[in-house]
């Protein structure tokens, strides 16, 4: 089921199953998905990376994450692109920028308990419903209906994180700073930077990063180069050299050195391994 306007405007919400589970490949310019599994075990490989989804998590991706093999019973998934709802200028509204989406700090999965199930549920009904319809009111209800589910989940990922921990001007840095570093990563590789952007120092973020998480701003900075690194190693031809120029390094030597710091070999041997796993 499709919403498309004739300014391009698009949201799609879809029952999946083993026949039309090529829609979750179908990516286009400025989606974002989220993707609920139904049934019982849902598995994804995303960037190389495995995931495993019980029955009601949701996993929430943008059109950066490159989708690799996905195998499910059943899912529910609603794809929509920016100009439908702009996550970053409706920050306000719904709290998912750097968080739900765009968080270079890893792929955000939402559990729904019992408690929240028929909320979800309810959501879900709507949306069914309501994209069915042709009226001059319909894209305000599925706008409407599309941030019920976001602020749902946020809520979630919040509670089920140490996010509660923070007060919200401390969450909102965070998030900022996700949201940054998925913006500058390649362009920006030290904290100072960030910080700046931020109006905070290093020190600060470093301190708030420790209540919510094991990683450091460097290491969330490092992990994002090595996600774009590793993909463009594996999927394009472009020679080291041009990766690492890509990725701000004028050096390959210096970019080769970070690589085998992180992975455990260099990028030469990376991307012979991969084509050998590939054949």
């Amino acid at each position: 089921m499709l919403f498309v306007n004739n300014t391009n405007e698009c949201i799609g919400v879809h029952e999946l199953d083993k026949e039309n589970i090529n829609l979750v490949f179908d990516v286009k310019e400025t989606d974002m998905t989220f993707i609920w599994n139904t049934g019982e075990v849902m598995n994804l490989t995303i960037d190389r990376i495995p995931y495993q989804l019980k029955k009601h998590q949701i996993i929430f991706l943008t059109e950066f994450h490159k989708m690799d093999a996905i195998d499910l019973e059943s899912a529910r998934m609603v794809r929509f692109n920016q100009p439908f709802y702009c996550i970053v200028n409706h920050d306000n509204e719904v709290g998912s920028k750097g968080f739900l989406f765009f968080g270079a700090s890893g792929v955000p999965i939402v559990s729904v308990n019992e408690r929240n199930l028929r909320d979800f549920e309810i959501s879900w009904e709507m949306f069914s419903s309501e994209i069915r319809k042709s009226d001059l009111l319909q894209q305000d209800m599925l706008q409407a209906i599309l941030k019920r589910m976001l602020i749902l989940s946020a809520r979630i990922l919040t509670h089920s994180t140490n996010f509660h921990k923070l007060e919200k001007n401390q969450s909102d840095i965070v998030r900022e700073f996700n949201y940054l570093v998925e913006r500058h990563f390649a362009e920006h590789h030290d904290v100072a930077y960030y910080a700046s952007r931020l109006n905070k120092s290093p020190k600060t973020l470093s301190n708030l990063f420790s209540i919510v998480s094991n990683r450091s701003p460097l290491n969330i900075i490092h992990d994002r180069i090595m996600i774009h690194a590793r993909r463009q190693i594996h999927y394009s031809n472009r020679s080291i050299k041009e990766i690492a120029y890509e990725l701000g390094y004028e050096d390959v030597q210096t970019f080769s050195r970070f690589f085998k710091s992180r992975e455990g070999m260099s990028p030469v041997h990376y991307r012979e391994k991969s084509e050998r796993a590939t054949a």
